[in-house]
């Protein structure tokens, strides 16, 4: 085992400026939720010159390449989409360039998350050139619609292609750290149903306005009671947007809805932050509900769920957490630091919906993911090809 951890870290470093010209490739390619076509694709080309066993890109247009077919089935998934790249004068280099410059690749996606996937990539490369024949199938997952709907990939890929992995690597940003788990969320609107009246006497009827601004401030407070874990931290809540409506503008509103974005610790659930919501409107006409995503994928087929993303957490001990940690100790003899996410990730529907046991550990930090200025280092590049690559070795030994 020492001869191929010695062997995965050689070839992670010969394969420096390949992974980094990898990334730069996806980087010049925009891809927002929903139009991942050409990112895609060229992922697909990467993994085919990279000597994958399979490539193919499903119905959702996930892009799924495979090495091995053994009975022990992991997953390593990264998504390809990514957000827009906001203020253009906020950022000092070109967001789409994916320049290789100073260390660093630059770009929109450096971090969030197509830095994880390049790494796979040249992962997968490495597993091929040492000839990798245990008992597993592995499988490499660029996935589509992340940002949109956390989640919505692999409900994909488990219900419809059938896949139900062993074991996952996430490959978001971890600051070359162990997760294993984050709060979940979810999505609610609260309605509220007022009675117009002319603008000149508001007292005749029942603004809808002032309904939802009183819910508001009870909603602020909540937000300070809300459960807290030792792991993972206080659950929040917050409201995004607010909208109302009414006969015309010399008139009282008879509509309002705000959109909640709710961030549950572990022990809430859909159930109870509902419940919670309800208590609050329990005697003014209103209504609270979880909102659903049904969108087209560039694929053109229609795919949704609900939009709430559980909370999930896995156990220190855990073997696939103990596996990494082996792994990485075996590369580089010493620990990695074992965390969380700030964010949500496919996890929520991988471990929190499907049970299955899931940790993270992807190149770059978080606090980048969505800003301007967005790079990632060439060496948390090198350190997570040769992580993945570690990984399916130690795990064979379970």
């Amino acid at each position: 085992m020492k001869s191929v951890i010695s062997k995965i870290n050689e070839l992670s470093e010969k394969y420096r400026d390949y992974t980094a010209e990898n990334l730069s490739k996806l980087i010049k390619i925009k891809s927002l939720s929903k139009d991942e076509k050409l990112v895609q694709m060229e992922l697909k080309q990467q993994m085919e010159d990279a000597g994958f066993d399979e490539v193919k890109i499903d119905g959702l247009g996930n892009v799924i390449g495979r090495i091995g077919n053994g009975k022990k089935n992991l997953a390593i998934d990264g998504h390809m989409d990514t957000v827009d790249i906001g203020n253009i004068k906020n950022w000092d280099f070109n967001p789409l360039g994916g320049e290789i410059k100073n260390g660093f690749v630059h770009g929109r996606g450096s971090v969030d998350q197509k830095g994880g996937p390049a790494s796979f990539v040249t992962s997968g490369k490495i597993l091929k050139e040492l000839g990798f024949d245990k008992d597993m199938t592995i499988y490499f997952v660029g996935s589509v619609m992340e940002e949109d709907c956390d989640g919505l990939c692999w409900k994909y890929i488990i219900e419809e292609d059938g896949i139900k992995p062993d074991f996952v690597i996430s490959t978001e940003p971890t600051n070359l750290n162990i997760y294993r788990g984050h709060r979940g969320r979810m999505e609610m609107q609260v309605s509220f149903y007022g009675v117009s009246s002319h603008g000149s006497a508001p007292e005749r009827g029942e603004n809808a306005i002032y309904m939802a601004s009183r819910v508001a401030l009870e909603i602020e407070k909540l937000n300070e009671h809300l459960q807290y874990n030792e792991f993972l931290g206080k659950g929040s809540i917050t409201i995004s947007e607010i909208i109302s409506g009414s006969p015309s503008l010399c008139a009282v509103s008879d509509f309002a809805r705000i959109h909640l974005d709710r961030r549950l610790t572990w022990g809430e659930t859909k159930e109870s932050a509902v419940k919670e919501i309800e208590e609050l409107i329990k005697d003014i006409k209103a209504e609270v509900k979880v909102l659903n995503y049904s969108e087209k994928a560039y694929t053109g087929l229609e795919y949704g769920m609900e939009k709430y993303y559980p909370t999930w957490k896995i156990p220190e001990d855990h073997k696939i957490v103990q596996t990494g940690v082996k792994a990485y100790q075996n590369l580089y003899q010493r620990n990695a630091k074992i965390d969380k996410w700030t964010f949500s990730t496919n996890g929520v529907t991988i471990n929190g919906i499907y049970g299955i046991p899931t940790i993270g550990f992807g190149p770059g930090n978080e606090v980048l993911a969505h800003a301007p200025n967005e790079k990632v280092l060439i060496d948390d590049l090198v350190v997570a090809s040769a992580f993945y690559a570690a990984f399916a070795y130690e795990m064979d030994e379970f």
